[in-house]
């Protein structure tokens, strides 16, 4: 569940971004200014706001330490700032001084990725506060860029829809035609799906674009493979471009916010939606979760930044996959294998598996001889693991999935105290009296209610009962 807990409304003009470090909260707008916010209480800095951009600001973020935040405008510089005392600590000018649309501070070691409308990116060594290495996309703007856990690498995306990947010295190592109509923002999770002993690194990566798509991918890196970006499956939820995505600090979720007002949270293991969250009012430009609590933020045009309390009782990206057909499973190809295996904590099996071109209905098939004879897994302690990761995926493909309309629309859960609200809708008695405590409106279509009465819906508990009973049988 993801409550509404604050709403900031101090910018002057569209929210482009927003941005958290263990202990703040910034955020850059239209009005040429950034503001930095304390998470304890969210009460405004002294030193906020942030003044010395000429034009609008499209970006912002704070360096692995949080000590430093940096901006990027389009007066065609970026600029970095001291999270301490708001002092500016120096301007770096893009060439050509073209716009400057996305800024990212490097994992490691000190350096700043600027991109610029005119295609061209430079990397600046904090240090010297000179560029370290330059480059240019082609054909098109620079309108997202992301870095990988360990700096390595790092990802751009362009307003003529390609994804790029370059290493840390600048060189471009795949490009990838991701989205038709342009590519808007890119995020890869910081924490890293595997790093197994076989030398394969695998780093999740989610894209957005005006083709109202997210895409989730994996970056494989191994020396002898070089890098490859491997699609995985793409998240439809939207009904307008998107123009923001961010995964979790755990990976285990991610977040995007659309031309439709409207933000989604998915869980990343499974493309389900968690949650919908439709308050606010013009588009949606940019989230974010923070690091070490269960915060999010949302901005918007709509000149304001929502601040969201989640609930992290989700399911974890080792649990088993839920309501999967057979049919679904058995279609799955050797990418989804592998993504699986990531999924159970066995990353370690998945260049095992690709060789042997194991896909869904291979996987379906192999039991304790042909892990031990045909795969020769030797140790019977992780054949053993394999086998009972298999059989649970199977377990729960035969099961029969909870009916929707027996689920709360608000936490997605079996009911067990069904009420109907005066929107017409059922709920859970526990989860609507929350909702209703916090704002009046309904949660599934925004609207007012007229009244905050609750009517028991004794028909659709009985038949919930009903239900249970003959899945116990």
């Amino acid at each position: 569940m993801a409550t509404l807990i604050h709403t900031l409304a101090d910018h002057s003009d569209d929210v482009n971004y927003c941005a958290f470090s263990s202990s703040c909260l910034a955020t850059c707008s239209l009005d040429k200014t950034i503001r930095v916010y304390s998470l304890s209480g969210f009460a405004e800095l002294p030193y906020s706001p942030l003044a010395g951009h000429t034009y609008a600001v499209h970006c912002c973020c704070f360096s692995p330490s949080g000590r430093v935040l940096a901006s990027c405008s389009t007066d065609g510089t970026a600029a970095l700032w001291d999270a301490r005392d708001g002092r500016r600590l120096a301007v770096l000018p893009q060439p050509g001084a073209s716009p400057v649309r996305v800024c990212r501070f490097s994992p490691q070691p000190a350096r700043l990725l600027a991109g610029a409308a005119d295609g061209s990116l430079v990397l600046w060594d904090l240090r010297s506060l000179k560029p370290y290495r330059s480059g240019k996309v082609k054909g098109g703007s620079l309108m997202a860029c992301a870095f990988s856990p360990n700096g390595n690498l790092f990802v751009t995306g362009s307003s003529s829809g390609d994804l790029t990947i370059w290493d840390d010295k600048m060189r471009c190592l795949h490009n990838e035609k991701a989205h038709d109509l342009g590519i808007t923002c890119c995020d890869i999770s910081s924490r890293p799906v595997s790093d197994s002993e076989n030398g394969f690194k695998y780093f999740q990566m989610a894209s957005c674009g005006q083709d109202n798509q997210i895409k989730l991918w994996l970056i494989l890196f191994a020396d002898f493979l070089g890098v490859q970006l491997k699609y995985k499956c793409t998240l439809n939820g939207h009904s307008a471009p998107v123009l923001a995505c961010a995964f979790s600090c755990d990976g285990q979720m991610i977040v995007s916010g659309s031309v439709d007002k409207c933000v989604i949270i998915y869980e990343t293991s499974t493309g389900n939606t968690l949650h919908t969250l439709s308050q606010h009012t013009r588009y949606v430009t940019t989230c974010a979760f923070a690091p070490h609590s269960p915060l999010l933020a949302t901005g918007s045009m709509d000149k304001t930044v929502h601040i969201w309390q989640l609930d992290l009782k989700q399911p974890c990206a080792g649990d088993t996959v839920e309501n999967e057909s057979k049919s679904a499973v058995e279609d799955w190809s050797e990418d989804d294998v592998s993504a699986w295996l990531c999924a159970q904590d066995l990353s370690d099996f998945v260049g095992l598996f690709k060789m042997n071109n194991i896909d869904g209905k291979e996987l379906l098939n192999l039991n304790k001889e042909s892990l031990a004879n045909e795969l020769k897994i030797e140790s019977l302690g992780l054949r053993r693991k394999v086998l009972q990761k298999i059989e649970e995926l199977r377990m729960t493909m035969i099961s029969v999935s909870v009916p929707d309309e027996f689920l709360c629309p608000i936490t997605r859960e079996l009911m067990n105290d069904p009420v109907i609200a005066t929107d017409g809708y059922s709920y859970e008695r526990e989860a609507m009296e929350n909702w209703i405590s916090n704002r009046r409106s309904s949660p599934m279509t925004n609207l007012p209610l007229h009244s905050l009465m609750l009517t028991p819906n004794r028909t659709l508990k009985m038949a919930i009962s009903r239900w249970l009973e003959t899945q116990q049988k």
